[in-house]
């Protein structure tokens, strides 16, 4: 049942906003409409790569509308908006194409830095990680610790009033543009592994730091290897208590564990779906027959899954609490992205080639078809990553049927 607050009405499996939720959204329309520049939108709406400096472009318009970390507190930059609002900004920006920012400084270490940093720490990262003026990338996964981070064999042994740091981490995305690295570190060996964890935040241009390329089948960099000999952090560069990381590292999640339904996401690809089946249509293809019946399933699965994100949204923001519903989002969202995918791959076939023009062939597709097929297998990861869905499975298992 919704909360009284009344935040989001159902009628049946649709939902009606507020007058001051539809407002909320309309400033946000007419605030992309006339500011997000149109050529990192096209390069969104076309699958394509958005730059470093793009991206830095887009978060200091934000910033200086005060929208660039909604789920900051606002006594640090935040906005103050609650979930509700949050999913309907999120929603908005996927209309628009704009790129999302940089979830390693909005979503993690900046939050992280928030709840255990020092004034100073706050006071020196938190404006730059706004702005930014400073990226950071995650150095959690390494060759024999991925799901398994409690693993991490990454040293930090104590030389004066500095850590060295020796060992290596992988699949760390973005490192070769990142300015610093907020890196889960082994400071003790004679506990329990989660308890001989540290949080360190330190400059990749650090002496001793080696930034090596990872590549997708596809031949773009996705990842990277990055290697630590003998680098030298200050103490002061740590988050939180010494030998206390693992609490740092677990407390990103926060309320970013109800953001999991890739709502937006599944509407930028359902309206993809739509466009896609339209251009076919005026091309004379007679095969689709039953194209327009599986869009309107999607559509219906996508109508549920937003109803029962801003149900679950409202009684989080009303003082409810939550269970098992994240990994039910979770699950059914990532699950309809490639079923989405799906659709889409089968209905432009063979125009999906090549692959990308930027290998060197000449497309005859539109520029959004070019990049379905690489779309397609980068959602594959969407089952896997964030907790793969018999992660899920087992909790729903667990926290609702008891098993």
């Amino acid at each position: 049942m919704m909360d009284p607050v009344g935040f989001v009405r159902e009628v049946g499996m649709r939902f009606q906003f507020s007058a001051e939720q539809l407002a909320f959204q309309q400033q946000v329309e007419g605030f992309l409409s006339d500011n997000l520049p149109a050529t990192t939108a096209a390069k969104v709406r076309n699958g394509g790569s958005v730059s470093k400096d793009e991206l830095t472009e887009w978060t200091r318009i934000l910033n200086a509308q005060g929208w660039a970390a909604p789920n900051w507190p606002v006594e640090y930059g935040g906005t103050g908006w609650n979930l509700t609002y949050r999913h309907i900004f999120d929603v908005v920006c996927r209309k628009f194409h704009a790129p999302a920012l940089s979830g390693f400084g909005f979503n993690m270490v900046g939050p992280a830095i928030i709840k255990y940093g020092s004034e100073a720490q706050k006071a020196e990262f938190l404006p730059k990680i706004r702005n930014a003026d400073l990226w950071f990338c995650q150095g959690y996964s390494e060759p024999q610790a991925g799901s398994d981070l409690a693993s991490v064999r990454t040293r930090a042994d104590r030389d004066g009033d500095h850590y060295l740091i020796n060992g290596s981490k992988i699949w760390t995305s973005g490192a070769e543009i990142a300015d610093w690295i907020f890196c889960l570190v082994r400071t003790n060996s004679d506990v329990q592994q989660q308890k001989g964890i540290s949080f360190l935040l330190f400059d990749m241009t650090s002496p001793g730091v080696t930034v090596k390329p990872l590549f997708a089948f596809n031949g773009k960099r996705l990842w990277n290897q990055v290697f630590f000999e003998d680098v030298r952090v200050p103490l002061s560069q740590r988050l939180g208590d010494e030998d206390r990381g693992w609490t740092v590292a677990k407390s990103l999640l926060g309320d970013e564990r109800l953001m999991v339904s890739r709502v937006a996401e599944n509407r930028r690809i359902l309206a993809n779906l739509r466009e896609t089946l339209e251009y076919e249509l005026q091309r004379g293809v007679s095969s689709l027959d039953e194209m327009p019946k599986t869009i309107n399933e999607l559509d219906i699965r996508l109508q549920a899954l937003e109803a029962t994100s801003l149900r679950i949204l409202t009684a989080f923001d009303s003082g409810g609490d939550v269970g098992a519903e994240p990994s039910m989002l979770k699950l059914k969202g990532s699950e309809l992205v490639q079923a989405q995918d799906e659709a889409l791959f089968a209905m432009i076939d063979y125009l999906v080639l090549p692959l990308d023009s930027a290998t060197g062939g000449e497309s005859v597709t539109p520029a959004w078809a070019e990049f379905i097929a690489s779309g397609r297998y980068h959602h594959r990861g969407f089952t896997i990553a964030g907790g793969s869905s018999e992660v899920q499975h087992n909790i729903i298992a667990k926290q609702v049927l008891g098993l």
